[in-house]
């Protein structure tokens, strides 16, 4: 008995320490628009992004430039009469050309054009990331709230059974209390302790992504301010479905991802097909004394004879690639869709399952617990009969918590399929 009294009260002053430390932990307190303000303002992977759309920028005003043109010179370099680099009206020879490529069939705007479409692809890129970023951190917001929320269940009957505690040690050192009442209530002290510390556990690598999204090094914990009303998140009405994967074809950037590439597809093959058409390459000369005229000036001409390479298997890539393209935008306006239909799906599941009813029952559950507990101290009620109303009330409160939990997340994922903000959660 004395080995387990020992060991019941270790376990019993690690948890306390655990839970003290949390609860002294320096806390910065965010609202969500806060946080993603900090988010957008701090975040790397936004900032690399955008750079990414900076040089697809450049790559556009690179393709629109002409290229440059070649000089070509030749210089005698030794002969018996005269020795080396002799030049002079008499002896010597000396020749110059200047050339220019001319791009023919539009090929430069069509590059360009190629150019752009990525540019517009890595914008619709970037807004992707912010969405999908913005997504995980409102949910690991939430989810801290959620911890949080737990955490004050537990802290509300440990706090109530340290106070009983207290007073039952008093009586018995005078003999009021037995030995194994005393120990029970402190073993279920202990429980909830140790769940408690489970759920400050759960909290670090939340807390991790939420400093890594923000690109926060402070060892402050960060807590979320939600000022929503739970009870008007039960009753709102949304759109039709059809109406949200409207909204959606035209708000997601995945969707305007598929798009742009199958535009990308369908310019390619259009640069290919004028890739076919060979280039002009035109230029001037200047000859002495190595033509027919002491001082010979030509126009030159050349372009190459498409008479093998006519740029076929690239035409063809083209078009295979356009075909495979239009099956991936298929694709992806169908996962839009179901996407869509999902998150409705599960956020009226979980309208249906909260209610004002349950709201109104917690409040008179919390009631309840104070009364039980004071009965217990009267006397009014046996050992057993509070132990298990403690356990019935920490599942009842910790089950709403996770209904109430489950809609809050239906409520982000409804705004994440559609793209917007459907259902503001403040």
């Amino acid at each position: 008995m004395k080995k387990n009294i020992l060991f019941i009260y270790i376990l019993f002053s690690f948890a306390t320490r655990s839970v003290f430390a949390q609860n002294n932990a320096d806390t910065l307190y965010l609202s969500p628009q806060d946080a993603e303000k900090i988010f957008l303002q701090n975040n790397l992977s936004l900032l690399a992004a955008k750079y990414n759309i900076d040089a697809n920028k450049a790559l556009v005003r690179q393709a629109k430039l002409w290229d440059n043109p070649v000089l070509n010179t030749d210089q005698n370099i030794y002969d018996k009469e005269g020795g080396f680099f002799s030049h002079n009206q008499t002896t010597g020879t000396f020749f110059i050309q200047v050339q220019q490529l001319i791009r023919t069939a539009g090929k430069r705007d069509k590059a360009a054009q190629l150019a752009l479409d990525n540019t517009t692809i890595s914008q619709a890129q970037l807004d992707d990331l912010l969405r999908t970023l913005r997504y995980i951190l409102h949910n690991d917001l939430l989810e801290v709230n959620h911890l949080l929320k737990i955490k004050k269940v537990y802290t509300r009957e440990i706090n109530e059974l340290e106070k009983l505690i207290k007073g039952m040690d008093l009586q018995l050192q005078i003999g009021n209390v037995s030995l194994k009442d005393n120990l029970r209530i402190k073993a279920l002290l202990f429980g909830l302790q140790n769940e408690l510390v489970n759920a400050d556990a759960q909290l670090i690598p939340l807390q991790s992504e939420i400093k890594l999204l923000l690109n926060n090094n402070e060892p402050k914990f960060i807590a979320p301010l939600f000022q929503y009303k739970f009870s008007e998140l039960t009753t709102v009405i949304l759109p039709t479905t059809d109406t949200l994967q409207s909204l959606a074809s035209i708000n997601r950037p995945d969707a305007r991802i598929a798009a742009t590439a199958l535009d990308f597809q369908k310019h390619n093959l259009i640069y290919q097909k004028a890739l076919a058409k060979p280039d002009v390459t035109v230029g001037t000369e200047f000859d002495q004394r190595s033509s027919y005229a002491p001082n010979y000036f030509g126009l030159a001409v050349s372009l190459p004879l498409n008479i093998f390479n006519k740029n076929q298997g690239n035409i063809a890539a083209a078009k295979f690639n356009i075909n495979q393209q239009q099956a991936l935008t298929t694709q992806t306006g169908a996962k839009i869709k179901n996407d869509v239909t999902t998150a409705v799906t599960r956020f009226t599941f979980f309208q249906s399952v909260n209610n004002r009813q349950q709201l109104e029952f917690s409040n008179q559950y919390d009631t309840l617990f104070t009364n039980v507990l004071q009965s217990y101290e009267q006397r009014k009620i046996s050992l057993l009969e509070f132990i298990d109303f403690i356990d019935a009330y920490k599942d009842t409160k910790l089950k709403m918590i996770e209904q109430h939990n489950g809609l809050l997340h239906a409520t982000e994922e409804v705004n994440y399929s559609v793209g917007s903000d459907i259902i503001k959660l403040n």
